[in-house]
């Protein structure tokens, strides 16, 4: 008898259809079944030894909530819930079809996986364990209608003190890349630790899921320039890892981005459904993606009513030659403002532009000052000794935001304001982000008063469960503070390079523990919600929050 080895992720979600992830210990006949009769059958696909699929579940009502069960094998008995659960039944929560619908969008990266109950936790409580406990327990209101992880889902590069030990059973330590994982496999127990932690996995399993990777999810810095990139590729131990890497992300997160017309037409999701075993032909696709940053589009679109997200890879669509270092390559440029323009000043717009990059685009003004200065070093601004000063400084300093990619930034806020100007524009353009470690609310300014008719906004939210120290924190806040931009303006004169186009102010933070945030959307109005995970003497862990403030 098959038995569920790990999930179910609730992934798409819409008026009428759901897709339901799962991971099981044999090939079987996956099946979701839902109390008021929707329902949805696929079969398992295989790579290296496991067993996945991708559930498509159909006949759902659009404005209802119903309580599904998984079941594996045909005739087989439920396999979740699971027998006992402290938890309430898992539901699929469909959007009512009127423009006025609420909906509320919860967001926040860096999640490094919480040890397990009653043990002590360095890093403190989990917010997604949190946020869990207060939605089993709570109302309506409490639960999301998505969740947006934008970033560092896993940690392959810093592992916890279970996890080494486990590693150090299976290889020698001693070897590279030592604590860190080196393949498919030791991936594959990274998401066990981290989504089969009880509140997590129910969590993911009624609440719908939209993902991005950022660099942790395959090693710190990844891609933060060619001199870089050329340094891993000659080492032994990289091209298994980012291979590995890519191919779970696929599996894992990926996948179930992808809404179900999509995956009818993703010739890859069809060619591993057909074959015995798709390890090779996932593989082949993860080394074609790692050579060419164009071959592979891992942005994607998700329209909920009136509100459309563009959740942005920043990390594998990069151009790192460094005279012509870009953010994204050309071809997902594009992509980018076809999808932010489809529609604009007609039926086919929205209210609420929300675009999803683990990296802020808008930084404290002495951070974005350095990492522009930094930009203009390591192309040859200043001669070939401090190109490579710069070079050695930007992988010590984490010097790789939307700044760190001028050409890059300059477009991202032409398109902003493209996005946010002119007849039926969205009341508000929100970019979400993550990766810092705190979270704040900052917003830009156009010249001379000709900024866009849409309010727009960067919020930025991390960690979910992580830690930052004392000595980073004092730096964010000198980062904001007039000392800080006067420090910054050194730093463009030195680089010879143009002050940005913007100005910008921070609204909000920052705040600094482990944290989500939360935008509700109605119509043309907008809010936003800073809850942190907090323990509270006499009372225990909850989310407490730390701001509220209405956006548009």
């Amino acid at each position: 008898m098959a038995r569920l080895r790990l999930g179910p992720l609730l992934r798409y979600v819409d008026g009428s259809s759901a897709t339901v992830w799962v991971e099981t210990d044999r090939p079987c006949t996956a099946e979701v079944r839902c109390a008021d009769g929707a329902k949805g059958t696929a079969n398992t696909f295989q790579v290296a030894g496991h067993h996945y699929a991708l559930i498509p579940v159909t006949g759902l009502d659009p404005g209802t909530e119903t309580a599904y069960e998984v079941r594996l094998g045909d005739g087989g008995a439920p396999v979740w819930p699971l027998p006992d659960s402290p938890f309430p039944p898992s539901t699929i929560r469909t959007p009512g079809e009127g423009d006025d619908e609420t909906l509320r969008v919860t967001f926040g990266s860096c999640r490094w996986a919480a040890p397990p109950s009653g043990e002590h936790d360095p890093v403190g409580p989990d917010a997604l364990d949190t946020l869990a406990a207060r939605i089993a327990g709570g109302t309506d209101a409490d639960r999301p209608d998505v969740l947006l992880l934008l970033g560092d889902q896993v940690y392959a590069d810093n592992t916890s003190e279970a996890t080494r030990r486990w590693l150090a059973a299976r290889r020698n330590l001693n070897d590279p890349p030592g604590d860190q994982v080196a393949d498919y496999e030791e991936y594959t127990h990274l998401y066990y630790e981290s989504w089969l932690d009880p509140e997590v996995r129910w969590l993911l399993s009624t609440v719908p899921s939209c993902m991005i990777f950022d660099d942790h999810d395959v090693i710190d810095d990844w891609n933060t320039s060619a001199a870089w990139l050329a340094e891993m590729r000659a080492t032994p131990w990289w091209r298994e890892r980012v291979l590995s890497g890519l191919m779970s992300y696929w599996v894992y997160q990926h996948l179930g981005n992808l809404p179900p017309a999509e995956l009818e037409r993703d010739e890859l999701y069809a060619s591993l459904c057909a074959a015995p075993d798709g390890t090779d032909e996932l593989r082949a696709f993860a080394a074609a993606s790692d050579a060419d940053p164009a071959a592979t589009r891992w942005s994607y679109r998700r329209d909920f009513g009136r509100v459309r997200l563009l959740m942005v890879d920043t990390r594998a669509a990069r151009v790192l030659d460094e005279q012509n270092r870009a953010m994204i390559d050309p071809d997902e440029a594009r992509w980018l403002r076809e999808q932010a323009l489809d529609g604009a000043g007609g039926e086919g717009g929205c209210d609420h532009l929300l675009i999803g990059t683990s990296l802020p685009w808008l930084l404290p003004h002495l951070i974005h000052d350095a990492e522009g200065w930094n930009a203009a070093l390591c192309r040859g601004e200043r001669g070939a000794r401090w190109a490579r000063f710069g070079e050695n400084l930007r992988r010590r300093s984490d010097l790789e935001h939307w700044a760190a990619f001028p050409s890059s930034f300059d477009a991202l806020t032409s398109l902003i304001a493209e996005a946010g100007t002119g007849e039926g524009a969205p009341a508000t353009v929100c970019v979400l982000s993550g990766d810092v470690h705190h979270a704040y609310i900052a917003e830009p300014t156009w010249p001379d008063g000709g900024g866009p008719d849409a309010r727009v906004l960067q919020l930025t939210c991390s960690p979910v469960h992580n830690s930052i120290p004392a000595s980073i924190k004092l730096g964010f806040h000198f980062g904001w503070s007039k000392a800080g931009r006067a420090l910054g303006r050194r730093f463009v004169r030195h680089g010879r390079i143009r002050r940005a186009a913007i100005n910008w102010r921070k609204t909000g933070g920052p705040w600094f523990g482990n944290q989500l945030m939360t935008l509700t959307l109605r119509g043309r109005s907008a809010q936003v919600r800073l809850d942190q995970a907090q323990t509270v003497k006499g009372v225990g862990v909850r989310l407490a929050t730390t701001q509220e403030s209405r956006l548009s």
